[in-house]
């Protein structure tokens, strides 16, 4: 078939399979590059903030950042452009993974805090029973 038989419907039609094809496939590469579950659930540290710090890392969404802007980015140009025909469970995913996101960045945010805080308040806990046992 020849470059010049094909119709401009028939490469839209192509270019908008092509599109939804990269933003499905980009949706599923974030999936897979959020933190499994086990990672965040399980720990082999010896104290609170060894546990806090594996958490800590665990808690990072990684390049799943990367694909929902990818796939957000073919899924605006393909809404624009009208190429697909039914789109809303694109657009529902990609709400579901910004979700899983946010929430993921949220308690990285939260463990951070706790990581910081952790040292300085068993230092301080450690003072106050040192003070305690001078007064005895």
């Amino acid at each position: 078939m020849s470059q010049a038989s094909l119709s401009d419907d028939e490469l839209f039609g192509e270019a908008a399979s092509e599109m939804r094809e990269d933003v499905e496939s980009s949706l599923a590469d974030a999936w897979d590059a959020l933190p499994a579950a086990d990672e965040i659930w399980g720990t082999d540290a010896d104290n609170v903030l060894g546990a806090l710090n594996g958490l800590k890392t665990a808690l990072d969404a990684g390049d799943a950042v990367d694909h929902l802007r990818d796939a957000k980015k073919w899924y605006t140009m393909g809404e624009r452009a009208d190429a697909f025909d039914d789109a809303e469970d694109l657009e529902d995913e990609i709400a579901d993974l910004e979700s899983a996101i946010e929430d993921i960045e949220a308690a990285g945010e939260q463990v951070g805090d706790l990581t910081a805080t952790i040292p300085g308040l068993r230092g301080t806990l450690q003072e106050a029973g040192g003070a305690g046992e001078d007064d005895e």
